[in-house]
């Protein structure tokens, strides 16, 4: 499909820069095939059906920004996606004058060498240290990486706790889950009373969500490859609650992404582990999921795509339409909007 197609008009001042206190009291626009109406995120429970579930992403977001030197030069670099052991893939600027065998050091104790050029204009630095260790460098040493909307992407101590997720537990992320930034403990125990219960997966969001796509037919778009978890405790959560007449709401893009990743042709999900570079576009057909909650995305990127070929594409432009009129906040710390799918 032309790229073009997924291409609209955003006021700047549309874009948040600081999510709503508290995290519940965001806008949420209901996106069903009849109709657009206007709630908060705090009506979610009424929105819903007692044997729902919701499936949320507990990856936690890492200090994944390093600045270092290479000789007199100065490199910055992003970790976006973990090989195992001290290998990441980063992006790096500049990237073009970096070679294999080239160290950078980040700190007198703390450095990385090249190992090889990426297929995204990415490095693969094999770090001085792995595990535990790297991650306490990092939390030394890096910065939060926030998407460059927001404020150019410098991070500050609020951005520490509020770019992360109340399930924030598996470090990786360079990117947060952003559809589950809205909840909050009293939402959740609204939504148990109501007998809507939850499942965790977890997909490490990497720094390739930012990338815009820069062809003009979708079938040349490189999608970038991210690590996922779906335990089998949670896909056999998932299969009863189908089972049994239950809704799945995937919280998310990157909740769903990895659940189509790990859904067979019938509806089966099955425990996963490993990359997925899944790219969704209208005409993919959903195997896993009933209901997507999630925030409102950028023009002609990938997650725009997602929700096109989810709900349709005119119907996501209008509703996008009606979500810029209305004043709705866009964006990572904006509002969101619960989808339901343009088939069935």
């Amino acid at each position: 499909m032309r790229v073009d197609l997924f291409d609209f008009e955003l006021p700047p001042e549309r874009i948040a820069q600081r999510p709503v206190e508290p995290r519940d009291a965001a806008r949420l626009l209901s996106v069903r095939q009849s109709e657009l109406t206007d709630h908060i995120v705090r009506h979610l429970p009424n929105l819903l059906q007692p044997g729902d579930l919701l499936v949320f992403n507990d990856t936690r977001v890492i200090p994944a920004r390093l600045t270092g030197r290479r000789g007199a030069a100065r490199v910055s670099v992003t970790l976006h996606q973990a090989l195992g052991g001290d290998l990441w893939r980063v992006f790096a600027r500049p990237a073009k004058r970096l070679r294999c065998g080239d160290r950078i050091t980040f700190a007198d104790d703390f450095s990385a060498n090249v190992i090889e050029r990426g297929p995204l204009g990415d490095v693969i630095l094999r770090f001085d240290r792995a595990g535990a260790e790297l991650m306490g460098a990092l939390h030394t040493h890096g910065a939060m990486p926030l998407p460059p909307y927001i404020r150019g992407g410098v991070a500050d101590t609020r951005d520490r706790d509020d770019y992360q997720t109340l399930f924030a537990r598996q470090e990786g992320a360079v990117a947060a889950p952003t559809a589950a930034l809205h909840f909050t403990t009293a939402l959740m125990d609204e939504l148990t009373a109501r007998g809507i219960r939850s499942a965790m997966l977890t997909l490490h969001v990497g720094a390739g969500t930012f990338l815009p796509v820069k062809v003009d037919d979708t079938q040349d778009h490189m999608m970038h490859e991210e690590i996922g978890v779906l335990s089998p405790e949670t896909a056999e959560t998932i299969n009863a609650t189908r089972q049994a007449g239950g809704r799945i709401v995937a919280v998310g893009t990157t909740s769903l992404r990895l659940l189509e990743s790990a859904t067979d042709d019938y509806g089966r999900v099955s425990p996963f582990a490993g990359a997925t570079a899944i790219f969704i576009t209208p005409g993919y057909r959903f195997k896993s999921v009933d209901l997507l909650m999630t925030n409102f995305h950028l023009p002609r990127s990938t997650l725009f795509m997602l929700v096109a070929a989810f709900a349709g594409l005119e119907r996501m432009k209008s509703a996008y339409g009606h979500a810029i009129r209305s004043d709705y906040r866009f964006y990572s710390y904006g509002d969101c909007c619960l989808l339901e799918p343009a088939y069935g």
